[in-house]
């Protein structure tokens, strides 16, 4: 018996999201704070159809790649929120540290 080719793709998200949830129960989830924020000074960016992302986050010492959701930005950073054992996390991260999905696509 071989492995399923077809659903791969799928396990190994189930294998990350696991492994995420794992982190995230040994250390907290990094956040931007609010002085780097500047949100006193910088204009925030509320979206009404958020668009979805990869996005690097911090949690710990570990750098990890989620689906995310980018809900909001300022010019230098989004905040994002993705979903973890059926817990929404929400954070902020540089963003250069996002790819927003079918960027540059025409919608």
């Amino acid at each position: 018996m071989g492995s399923s080719k077809r659903l791969a793709e799928l396990y190994d998200r189930y294998a990350a999201e696991k492994h995420l949830a794992r982190l995230l129960k040994e250390a907290p989830l990094q956040s931007l704070t609010a002085r780097e924020l500047e949100l006193d000074r910088l204009p925030v960016t509320i979206y009404p159809r958020p668009r979805g992302c990869q996005a690097w986050v911090r949690v710990g010492p570990h750098a990890i790649r989620v689906s995310a959701t980018v809900v909001r930005s300022t010019p230098r950073a989004a905040g994002i929120e993705f979903i973890v054992e059926e817990r929404t996390i929400r954070c902020w991260v540089w963003g250069s540290a996002v790819t927003v999905d079918g960027a540059g696509e025409e919608a």
